[in-house]
């Protein structure tokens, strides 16, 4: 009988001190250091990934495919960027040779009705102005090249042709280094992605991509594409 009393006895000045262990203790040391740094953390990746899906959606129909059989035959590919809701596009001088047949892949339709407006092979743009059914078709915002920060998430959208319908592709990375005439990224890819326009994560036009025989990603900033256009 006395050993069962003294068993109770234990067992309870046990559990009271466990009970004032945690609530003297450990209760103050994690509610004075919350685990928010991984919540804000997992949050602050949900908002990104948000932006960025939201930014594609953006810009996907202002993103046009490109795609040339010159008089060789050799088929070229590649994209470009509505800048105008009437049907100006920019996108890389090397894209388009002098002679061949050309078709623009714009929101899931092909035209082939177009006009080169203006070359410059120095800085590798080219200007041209397709003819569409309607002339409210999407465009893109310009960034500012002065808001450029190093290490900003980018993305590149283009338009590749695996078989005979164009499909469109996304890709991202940040930015790598700046320089006056270029903006390197991380990014890699092949070069049917040539002419792709790279935005920020708001969905604005950073550039147009280059991709050298690397497979890295480099853009055309923003504001010689400006002065090319004259906008």
């Amino acid at each position: 009988m006395l050993k069962n009393i003294l068993k109770i006895l234990v067992i309870f000045v046990i559990g009271m001190a466990g009970g004032i262990f945690a609530s003297q203790i450990l209760w103050p040391y994690y509610t004075e250091r919350p685990l928010t740094p991984v919540i804000e953390k997992k949050e602050i990746i949900i908002q990104e990934n948000t932006a960025l899906e939201e930014a594609v959606k953006k810009v996907e129909k202002a993103v046009v495919g490109i795609k040339i059989k010159t008089t060789k035959g050799k088929i070229i590919t590649g994209s470009g960027i509505i800048v105008t809701i009437d049907g100006l596009i920019i996108t890389l001088s090397e894209l388009l040779p002098k002679a061949g047949d050309f078709a623009f892949f714009i929101d899931g339709k092909t035209v082939v009705e177009y006009q080169i407006l203006k070359r410059d092979q120095k800085t590798n743009l080219v200007l041209l102005k397709v003819k569409t059914e309607k002339d409210d078709l999407q465009t893109s915002g310009f960034a500012s090249l002065e808001e450029i920060k190093l290490g900003e998430r980018v993305f590149l959208m283009g338009v590749i042709f695996p078989e005979s319908e164009p499909i469109k592709m996304v890709n991202q990375g940040i930015v790598k280094y700046l320089a006056k005439d270029y903006i390197r990224t991380n990014i890699f890819e092949n070069n049917t992605l040539i002419g792709s326009p790279l935005f920020n994560i708001k969905g604005e036009l950073l550039g147009l991509n280059t991709i050298d025989s690397q497979a890295r990603v480099t853009a055309i900033p923003i504001t010689q594409i400006r002065q090319f256009i004259g906008l």
